[in-house]
């Protein structure tokens, strides 16, 4: 089997999901290849260099339509012999892009990709595209369907996780974020984005919130007590699933949960001759990649199960992992993780992540495996393990190493 390699990972700054972000007003198609365009720019490829562009997002309705790979690659400096994959694996369909486009190397089945995804929550609206888990009673009702919010409840419930211990992992996502940035840790990752003029919009993530302390999140109401014990009454579906919970203890807020941004990501992999072709460096090697399915009510849970995949499947121990990204999707998945690995919390998304700097569905995948990359580099570490939660109850993971 050929190995992949990791030739250069870079992301868009992620902008505030809302009217008012800086990035409200450049389109997913737009996004997406300005990326791409990075990527052809950044390693002086030919337009015809890459096999394919396999690109994630989530809410594959209205500019993300279609598929938006194609559209992409159109839209940007590729030539148009390039084709275009769009896919969804929900929240990890930026590193099952990866992966997928990793595994197809190690096939032999083309030199290069260019993978990543993109996500314009702002623009295009989360659930807008009336997923069936949601709203068709034949699989909602038969899988004890509740909202992601619930779910991140019921891990906290199950496990024992407070609002104080949800609330400190959130103040220290902001203060590692900002961190990061004041030493310039981004800087060989993050691409400035343009308006149609050339002109920059954004250079910097932009949803941070660096003052953010115990006391201000202690204020926030919980953001899914309502619809838990209220209408539609999630939590009564949650204790019919799980009848050992008394009830589901409502801790998450919008200050210990994910952020709603903008946000593109793309990692180039190769082979070995690809890279001679170019004259390009490898960065890492892809060691290892794993995908799992687990229970869709709790829903949240898949890092610990897809980790303990990948680390068996691969003769691995926890021990042999120098550092980890784990999605913030919301405080309890994380909290959950370490918890399960009795990992050092030192270890774990060293410079913040998506409570702190957000969390474009489509495109954290493959921003969390560029951010792990950079760290082992900045570092001086040898491998490192990225892994998201997955609506409806699925879990995937990347190992890379550093060549």
């Amino acid at each position: 089997m050929t190995d992949a390699y990791i030739y250069d990972a870079l992301r868009t700054p992620r902008g505030k999901g809302r009217k008012d972000g800086a990035l409200h007003e450049i389109t997913s198609l737009r996004l997406s290849a300005q990326t791409l365009n990075a990527v052809k720019a950044r390693n002086n490829l030919d337009g015809h260099a890459v096999e394919d562009v396999i690109w994630g997002n989530v809410t594959q309705v209205m500019e993300q339509g279609g598929c938006l790979a194609r559209s992409a690659v159109l839209a940007s400096d590729l030539d148009e012999s390039i084709p275009g994959l769009a896919i969804n694996r929900f929240c990890a369909s930026g590193m099952e892009a990866v992966n997928l486009a990793a595994n197809q190397v190690r096939g032999g089945a083309g030199e290069a990709y260019i993978a990543g995804g993109v996500e314009m929550m702002g623009r295009v609206a989360m659930g807008s595209d009336g997923a069936a888990i949601a709203v068709d009673p034949s699989v909602a009702m038969d899988s004890y369907f509740v909202p992601q919010g619930i779910s991140a409840d019921i891990i906290a419930t199950k496990y024992g996780f407070t609002r104080d211990q949800a609330d400190a992992l959130a103040v220290e996502s902001q203060r590692r974020a900002k961190a990061a940035w004041d030493d310039n840790r981004f800087a060989k990752s993050v691409i400035t984005v343009t308006d149609q003029n050339g002109l920059p919009l954004l250079d910097h993530d932009e949803y941070m919130r660096p003052q953010t302390d115990m006391q201000a999140l202690g204020a926030l109401n919980p953001s899914f007590q309502a619809m838990g014990e209220v209408m539609p009454g999630f939590d009564k579906i949650a204790l019919m699933k799980y009848p050992e919970l008394e009830r589901v203890n409502h801790i998450h807020h919008a200050g210990n949960s994910s952020g709603i941004v903008d946000g593109a990501a793309a990692v180039l992999i190769g082979n070995k001759e690809f890279g001679e072709k170019y004259g390009l460096k490898p960065r890492a090697r892809i060691r290892a990649t794993a995908k799992i399915g687990t229970d869709p009510t709790i829903m949240l849970t898949g890092p610990v199960p897809v980790t303990e995949k990948i680390l068996k499947d691969n003769g691995m121990a926890i021990g042999d992992i120098d550092l980890f990204e784990v999605n913030e999707a919301f405080a309890s998945v994380v909290l959950r993780f370490m918890q399960a690995f009795d990992v050092d919390p030192g270890v774990v998304n060293v410079n913040g992540g998506s409570i702190a700097m957000g969390h474009p569905l489509g495109a954290t995948g493959a921003i969390i495996i560029g951010t792990l990359l950079d760290e082992l580099e900045r570092s001086d570490k040898e491998t490192g393990l990225a892994t998201l939660c997955i609506a409806s109850g699925m879990g995937a993971a990347t190992i890379i190493e550093r060549v």
